[in-house]
């Protein structure tokens, strides 16, 4: 039933690819994405710290209603990215420490909760990655309904099963199962120029001879008056 399903997901990212992005900043990988993709400022990282990459495998729940992630911890595969979209309900927490050591026990590589959390101390002192929305304490209900392995969108963000998501201590990121290839390249890319820019700052011999130009063509006298 439509709203109420659980469905096989039919293609991944390699873990070839998910080790090749593991670590690269996700503001690069964003700036290669013409930066017009997010999974929103809300979604901060819970844990300690340290990057998160895998295949998604997605859920949709009702807000306060975890039943779906249950089933879902039970499907994943070591690796995989829990990728939850609760609506951004704060009312219930979804994800607690006795889930988060089941996902641990997984080996999943990751969990992003548009919804909240519970047992946040605990949560915050382990390395095992946790994005969430917010903390109540306040937990959750189990009768769905609810989906798994459907498209979700978190603020405009929309991942398919089997995409790659990447977070770090700047958010997350969904990068299209079609474009994960040339986007490594764009990424390694881009991390060389800003190698270049840091070397050259340090030298004192950075380009800054757009900065006049550009202001002019947007109608600004760079000459100070």
């Amino acid at each position: 039933m439509n709203g109420f399903q659980v469905l096989q997901r039919r293609r991944q990212v390699s873990a070839e690819l998910v080790d090749a992005f593991r670590g690269l900043p996700v503001a690069n990988i964003s700036d290669c994405m013409a930066r017009m993709s997010a999974g929103g400022a809300r979604l901060r990282p819970m844990h300690k710290g340290g990057p998160m990459a895998g295949p998604t495998l997605t859920v949709r729940c009702r807000p306060g209603d975890n039943l779906m992630i249950h089933k879902a911890l039970i499907m994943a595969k070591p690796g995989d990215v829990l990728v939850v979209d609760a609506g951004g309900d704060l009312t219930n927490a979804l994800f607690g420490e006795i889930m988060v050591a089941r996902a641990v026990k997984s080996g999943l590589a990751g969990v992003v909760l548009n919804g909240a959390v519970r047992d946040s101390a605990e949560i915050g002192r382990g390395d095992f990655p946790l994005y969430a929305a917010g903390v109540t304490h306040r937990g959750p209900y189990r009768d769905g309904p609810g989906e798994i392995n459907v498209a979700v969108a978190i603020d405009g963000m929309v991942i398919h099963p089997g995409d790659l998501i990447v977070g770090d201590a700047d958010g997350l990121l969904c990068v299209p199962f079609d474009d994960v290839e040339q986007l490594l390249v764009a990424t390694q890319k881009k991390m060389e120029v800003e190698r270049k820019m840091l070397i050259d700052i340090e030298a004192g011999q950075l380009d800054t001879s757009w900065i006049d130009p550009t202001l002019r063509r947007l109608g600004c006298n760079p000459d100070p008056v």
